[in-house]
């Protein structure tokens, strides 16, 4: 099945307004922004919406109230998605919605939508290129690295979504037996990284073994240009007075560099760069999850000081 990106995600919230705030924040592009909801876009088209937990026209929500009321993945084509419907169709209802798109249940009771994807290929410049000694690739005499008062970080592109799951097995047969998606990396008795099989990134879901009174949401991504662009991006939103969870660092499986921060809906929010791409002949790795295996290396924000003083919040002498 040619599924080939994570197209967008709705949440149903308690607090529309602070998750309106925290989405702009973030950088993204600002569609819709009312107090019934909102639209938020990344660069090349893909998206976040906001509804009120009650709305009825969202999904119905998982038994623990996660806030996380649909996921949409794209399809090539319509081929695809009729394939996917008459797959589903075998065994649970399937809803044919007016833009041509599907919605369905998967076997863990999280709501789906296959819809043909409407990603743009982004014409934004990438990162220019570091220096490296007695290299070719280099980005050149007289251009430099850093750029004062350059715009603001913008998420290119929603990367992926992780599940909290009471039955990581029964969930990980679905999407690779049914939908068609690969297995890239695996931790042992936690679960595994999964990737649509007409998408290279390392993973667009990652599923984690749970406890059932937790089930839903535990953190949605943005891919941003490059580790800059996620270091720029997180420190604008601690200085905004967001709450950062994890990071800054750099992941092993995927070898992304992320920043996490808590989140009004229910869940984190990551940023990340420089993700791993794969293609059928990888083959997966598996170990057991803990610090090492989690991160490369991991750092910790600090207020900007210049040498001459102590740093900020230093402990004076003794």
């Amino acid at each position: 099945m040619n599924i080939t990106s994570l197209e967008g995600l709705v949440f149903g919230v308690d607090d529309v307004g602070a998750c309106n705030e925290f989405l702009a924040n973030m950088g993204l592009e600002v569609v819709e922004r009312a107090d019934d909801g909102g639209h938020f876009l990344a660069e090349d088209g893909t998206w976040i919406s906001i509804r009120p937990r009650l709305d009825a026209q969202l999904p119905a929500a998982l038994e623990t109230g996660s806030m996380l009321r649909e996921t949409v993945y794209g399809a090539a084509d319509t081929d695809t998605i009729e394939e996917v419907a008459k797959e589903m169709a075998r065994d649970r209802e399937v809803t044919w919605h007016a833009d041509g798109s599907i919605g369905f249940y998967d076997d863990l009771g999280f709501a789906l939508r296959i819809c043909v994807s409407s990603r743009k290929p982004l014409e934004v410049p990438a990162e220019v290129m570091p220096n490296v000694p007695n290299s070719a690739q280099s980005r050149g005499l007289n251009v430099i690295g850093v750029t004062p008062g350059a715009p603001a970080a913008r998420p290119r592109t929603l990367s992926h979504v992780v599940y909290f799951v009471p039955d990581v097995a029964l969930a990980e047969a679905f999407y690779t037996q049914r939908l068609g998606f690969r297995c890239t990396d695996r931790f042992t008795d936690v679960g595994p990284f999964l990737r649509p099989a007409g998408m290279a990134d390392h993973h667009a879901l990652f599923l984690i073994q749970s406890p059932p009174h937790i089930k839903g949401i535990e953190h949605f991504a943005f891919h941003m240009a490059s580790p800059s662009q996620v270091l720029a991006a997180g420190t604008q939103m601690v200085k905004r007075g967001f709450q950062s969870f994890w990071g800054p660092g750099r992941h092993h499986f995927g070898s992304n560099w992320f920043w996490y921060f808590n989140c009004p809906m229910g869940c984190h929010a990551e940023f990340d760069a420089d993700m791993d791409q794969h293609d059928d002949h990888w083959v997966p790795r598996a170990t057991a999850m803990g610090p090492e295996a989690s991160q490369a290396y991991l750092f910790q924000f600090r207020e900007k000081w210049a040498p001459g003083g102590p740093p900020p919040n230093a402990r004076p002498a003794s």
